[in-house]
């Protein structure tokens, strides 16, 4: 491999070095099993998946498995590989990626198909199931898209359902059972699918109406569970975690250490589909999240941490264990960060305390401009509770503020659009409330993204908007900002509306992404990638249409993701997507229980 005289011809040769600190390194020749982890994108973006982080070393701390990691290479690397004939490659030991016994990717954004399909033509592995023979690796996902994975369902042998601790060492052992009876390579499908949370596709047929709607979706193999049910770890204390990640030597994304501290979310916001398919809500105690803390640190030498989960603040033990917590960082000098807080439970001690070591912005959700929008999308915050969080912490010295807020929901009107710049106002008239210092001045930043309908979601039926629907209200909602103190950012809207026709797709858009790919379509996540004309052409050569998926959907229509089990109940989310048409709010899962079905699980928040 002529790896060398290529990498000094790409921009960051840093991305496909390998050998950084905590990286595995093991000798092929003394394991049974190989195992490719590949992420569907940069290595800046891939190294910041706390996912892979958990995988890589749980895999490693097997003597019977090697897990090496595998990146999409850039354009400009892809370009000199292809010219030098040079295959996908791990980065541990250069490995080509076809000679490996697993290829295992992560699938968290729809606009990542694209280089899942590239990746396996870089690496010389047919790119559907059914063309791969007996000595083709097996390729196989996980991540929150494979919960609705049929849009790529014709390239993936099989796909592994909920959270992969415990799933993916019971798919390892079951491979070396395999691998000593002689079966063939269907045979080892059948075992796949008998396992807790793995579903086959190919062990299930789909047939359409003359409409394109789905007539049926009926399993063709006895051994085929009826439905999968996602895997859940119930007690996180148990469950694992490294004491110590890889250190890259470049820039990326999120580096720094990710303290996860909680599964789930009580919260119940209609449009989030992570708060729906990670339930039940399972906490890990102070004394375990002190534990992993102080070992991450020990062995990573990173100057911040980041407490990670999908509503931290709703944390129950935040208070005391951030107390104890700060006690071993400001010792390190190590400082602390927050995702996004919610409005309703926000404490300036805690951010004053969190933020000692370094302070920065300080960021929120309020996600409607309106309280009508906000009850529409169960957000249970009030308009008075963000003027207050603001009032709060331009009192405690912050001047800059960032707000999240979507448009194109469900049930939207202009005027709940226009009230986003209104709220902004607000916010920025509390600053002026506080008597500031002289010459300091408020920064609000407001960032508004396209709402895109989701699987297992109560919005999960409903009509997308169209693209010139959402730049008429980008506009409006510029146009009606006028001030000096607020910057407005938006996400284009064509990726928006390209990303609800996979997370909602079937099987036949397999055939739009390989048409894709071939005319170069790759990183359509990235906006200088993105090649909207191409993916016209795409859907018009497969003979389907975008339209199709964006429209909403009947009660009694078959969903594409209707073999996979949550534990939500389908009657939960129709009862939700009724509240929201009449804007009732419902209580979070520690005021009441909704009786959402989760309790399914045995634990967690539902057992409290």
């Amino acid at each position: 491999m002529n790896l060398d005289k290529i990498l000094k011809r790409v921009q960051k040769p840093g991305r496909y070095t390998g050998g950084e600190y905590n990286s595995v390194k093991k000798n092929p020749e003394d394991v049974k099993i190989r195992y490719a982890f590949c992420f569907p994108d940069s290595y800046e973006i891939g190294m910041s998946h706390l996912g892979m982080k958990i995988l890589y070393h749980l895999l490693n701390e097997r003597e019977d498995t090697f897990c090496e990691r595998v990146f999409a290479p850039w354009p400009d690397m892809e370009e000199e590989m292809r010219k030098e004939g040079l295959p996908l490659f791990s980065l541990e030991t250069k490995t080509p990626v076809r000679d490996f016994d697993f290829v295992g990717f992560t699938l968290q954004y729809e606009m990542c198909y694209t280089n899942v399909v590239n990746m396996l033509d870089l690496a010389g592995i047919p790119l559907y199931s059914k063309d791969r023979g007996e000595d083709c690796p097996f390729i196989y996902a996980g991540g929150s898209c494979t919960y609705n994975g049929e849009p790529v369902a014709d390239f993936f042998d099989f796909f592994s359902i909920g959270e992969g601790e415990e799933s993916t060492l019971a798919l390892m052992d079951e491979y070396l059972s395999w691998k000593a009876s002689g079966e063939d390579r269907q045979g080892f499908l059948k075992r796949v699918s008998r396992l807790k949370g793995f579903y086959v596709p190919s062990f299930y047929d789909v047939e359409y109406n003359e409409d394109g709607t789905i007539k049926s979706f009926e399993k063709n193999t006895p051994d085929a569970p009826d439905k999968v049910r996602k895997c859940v770890m119930e007690n996180l204390d148990e469950a694992y975690y490294p004491d110590k990640i890889i250190v890259p030597y470049i820039d990326v994304v999120h580096d720094r250490i990710m303290l996860e501290m909680f599964r789930g979310c009580i919260r119940g916001c209609r449009f989030c589909q992570a708060g729906m398919i990670y339930r039940p809500v399972r906490e890990k105690s102070p004394e375990t999240l002190l534990r992993q803390a102080e070992a991450l640190m020990k062995s990573t030498g990173y100057e911040e941490m980041s407490l990670m989960s999908l509503s931290t603040s709703d944390y129950r033990s935040l208070g005391c264990f951030t107390e104890e917590l700060l006690k071993m960082t400001e010792k390190e000098k190590v400082s602390l960060s927050l995702p996004s807080l919610r409005v309703d439970n926000f404490s300036l001690d805690l951010m004053s305390k969190v933020q000692k070591v370094r302070r920065t912005g300080l960021t929120f959700a309020p996600e409607a401009g309106t309280q009508r929008m906000r009850d529409v999308i169960n957000k249970g915050v009030t308009e008075e509770d963000l003027l207050k969080s603001a009032n709060l912490a331009f009192t405690g010295g912050w001047t800059s503020i960032k707000l999240y807020f979507m448009i194109g929901l469900p049930f939207e009107e202009l005027s709940d659009c226009l009230g986003i710049a209104d709220l902004s106002k607000k916010v920025v008239s509390e600053f002026f409330k506080t008597s500031p210092e002289k010459g300091k001045r408020p920064s609000v930043t407001i960032s508004v993204s396209s709402f895109v309908p989701k699987p297992f979601t109560p919005f999960q039926w409903a009509r997308q908007n169209e693209m010139e629907e959402l730049r008429e209200k980008q506009v409006a909602l510029k146009e009606e900002i006028n001030s000096k103190f607020i910057k407005y950012n938006w996400h284009e809207s064509t990726l928006s509306v390209l990303e609800g026709v996979f997370a909602r797709g079937d099987r036949r858009l397999s055939k739009v992404i390989e048409l894709a790919v071939k005319k170069g379509c790759k990183f359509d996540g990235w906006d200088e990638f993105f090649l909207a004309d191409k993916w016209e052409e795409a859907f018009r050569e497969a003979g389907l249409s975008p339209e199709f998926y964006r429209r909403e959907r009947s009660y009694d229509e078959i969903l594409p993701w209707d073999k996979i089990d949550i534990g939500v109940t389908k009657e939960f989310l129709m009862k939700e997507n009724e509240n929201a048409k009449k804007a009732i709010v419902t209580p979070n899962c520690r005021e009441k229980c909704s009786g959402c079905g989760a309790a399914c699980f045995k634990g967690g928040v539902c057992y409290e």
